[in-house]
């Protein structure tokens, strides 16, 4: 089989079930361009700001792509290239769509607040406060392990740390002229083209122009960066710095489908199903919790109540950003597949180990794009670059979203320090930073982070039972969400048990308990939840 055929394949599933399954999910959500959007109600030119889809959509593919569609679907691969392909078809659809769009949809009817905020409403305030505490540790965890990859990645290749720069310099310029030229089109198309063949230079220019500091210098930068970036107005540096960054992959993508089409390479790898794996246990939980971003990931659930919601113009462009973003981001991760699904399976175990997965990504679609009369080189080079910006995307995206839920937690307290903390957006961006480096200077990150998939996926059911509870309370029929929210329960339980046990047996009592606590805590708000349908039951139903 050509792998072009796998490509035309998916494409055309995905398109369709964005035009007919987003259809039916943006019905069912209610949403309704004759109600303001809290972006419109609540614009304070820092986090509310009204925006065009396009520059919403680049906004939130960058930030929820990052390496997850490319990382996870690689390493599953190892159970075999037809359940990876199948679970990210069936997942970003019937899943991770739903679960972006429901997200996007409560909080447009929350003003813009984060799940946190909404399972408070809904759930009540134990729930919230749960949820908060658990969500504010992952964002911290992932801070901090993602300033140790882009500091290392930096030092490893300063061109990849020049460019970034470059970028950065190249979003702020980009964020104050769109500004003064305000909504006009042709303005915006202009500026869109300008930024975009500047940013392709500044590719080629950090190359020429290697910038090099020590690694604990460059974790300074990187935190005093994330500062920067969620304190300052998203239309001048995160907004405008995501849009364009998107470009980025949206090039390469196309890069990538076109050298796939004009090299046209067959599938080596055989049809031959693992149910089981010596380094990473077995296909079930582990394909579901492995694959996220590209089928279901907690992870976006925090970026669609958190940034995006506070962006969208009016309430129909959820649909392109949430659902659309999703399947975009679902094709990226079967991209991921093909540029392995070339080699034999013995060959990619051997280089999978040997190179990992963002090399062995780098260079098999490198490789393809070559074919478009590119170096094999710079190619590779291209594509690891795109890669690692991504990367830093996710740090100021994460850290914003730290500021918002450390102040969604204390807005609901009346004591003097915790309204200072909640209305305060520079002191509870410090607090963040701090406690990341305080994280980073323990170490601790890379001992914690084997069990971000479990808890990643747990942020998605507790997402999912969050949306469920508000679909139901307002009467409408939330089988759609239910069905692939018990799906997500059972696979993040299972997950958390298996990982308890096995950490218990070697001794690392830790990850153990935090997985135990895990398990408690997702009963906990599936008890909270049912105790607060059950009160709701005796009361009539209110209007969408």
């Amino acid at each position: 089989m050509s792998l072009s055929i796998l490509l035309l394949i998916s494409a055309v599933i995905l398109f369709a079930a964005y035009k007919l399954y987003g259809g039916f999910v943006y019905k069912k959500f209610g949403l309704d361009d004759s109600r303001k959007a809290p972006s419109h109600l609540l614009r304070d030119g820092v986090d509310y700001e009204p925006s065009k889809p396009i520059v919403v959509l680049g906004h939130h593919f960058a930030s929820i792509a990052g390496a997850g569609p490319i990382v996870g679907p690689i390493i599953a691969v190892t159970f075999g290239w037809i359940p990876a392909v199948i679970w990210i078809l069936v997942g970003g659809i019937f899943f991770g769509a739903v679960h972006d769009l429901g997200s996007m949809a409560a909080s447009l009817r929350t003003d813009g607040k984060s799940i946190g905020i909404i399972i408070r409403n809904q759930i009540g305030a134990k729930g919230k406060q749960l949820f908060v505490l658990f969500s504010f540790s992952t964002l911290i965890l992932v801070i901090g392990v993602f300033s140790d990859i882009i500091a290392k990645t930096f030092v490893a290749n300063p061109g990849v740390a020049s460019a970034s720069i470059f970028f950065i310099g190249l979003a702020l310029a980009f964020g104050y002229v769109n500004r003064l030229v305000g909504s006009k089109t042709l303005s915006f198309v202009i500026l869109t083209i300008v930024g975009v063949i500047l940013m392709y230079y500044f590719v080629y220019l950090g190359t020429q122009l290697p910038f090099v500091l020590d690694y604990n210098i460059w974790i300074l930068v990187l935190l005093g960066y994330a500062f920067v970036a969620s304190v300052t107005p998203v239309s001048l540096l995160l907004q405008p710095r995501d849009y364009l960054n998107s470009y980025l992959l949206y090039g390469m993508m196309i890069a990538a489908v076109v050298g796939v089409f004009v090299a046209n390479p067959e599938i080596e790898m055989s049809t031959q199903i693992q149910a089981s794996s010596d380094s990473l246990g077995y296909v079930f939980p582990v394909l579901f919790v492995t694959i996220a971003c590209g089928a279901i990931s907690g992870f976006h659930s925090l970026v669609a109540s958190g940034t995006t919601s506070k962006q969208l113009d009016k309430e129909s462009d959820a649909k392109i950003v949430g659902f659309g973003g999703m399947l975009i981001e679902s094709f990226l991760a079967i991209i991921s597949v093909g540029a392995v699904v070339v080699l034999s399976r013995t060959e990619y175990m051997e280089r999978l180990t040997s190179e990992g997965p963002v090399s062995l990504f780098s260079t098999g679609l490198g490789g393809m794009i070559a074919s478009l009369g590119v170096s094999e080189p710079f190619a590779i080079g291209f594509v690891a670059l795109t890669v690692s910006a991504f990367a830093l995307t996710t740090l100021d995206t994460c850290t914003r979203l730290a500021r918002f839920t450390l102040q969604e937690y204390f807005e609901d307290m009346p004591q003097p320090a915790a309204q200072v903390l909640a209305k305060n957006r520079y002191i509870s961006t410090f607090i963040v930073v701090i406690l990341s480096i305080l994280l980073l200077l323990s170490g601790e990150f890379s001992t914690l982070w084997p069990i971000f998939g479990s808890a990643n996926q747990l942020l998605a059911a507790l997402a999912l039972l969050t949306i469920a509870v508000w679909l139901i309370k307002k009467n409408i029929p939330a089988t759609f969400v239910t069905i692939p929210m018990f799906f997500m329960f059972t696979v993040t339980l299972a997950s958390l048990g298996l990982f308890a046990w096995k950490n218990y047996q070697e001794k690392g009592y830790v990850l153990a308990l935090i997985a135990a606590l895990l398990f408690v805590l997702a009963i906990s708000l599936i008890f909270l939840a049912f105790k607060s349908l059950k009160a709701e039951a005796k009361e009539p139903a209110k209007a969408l």
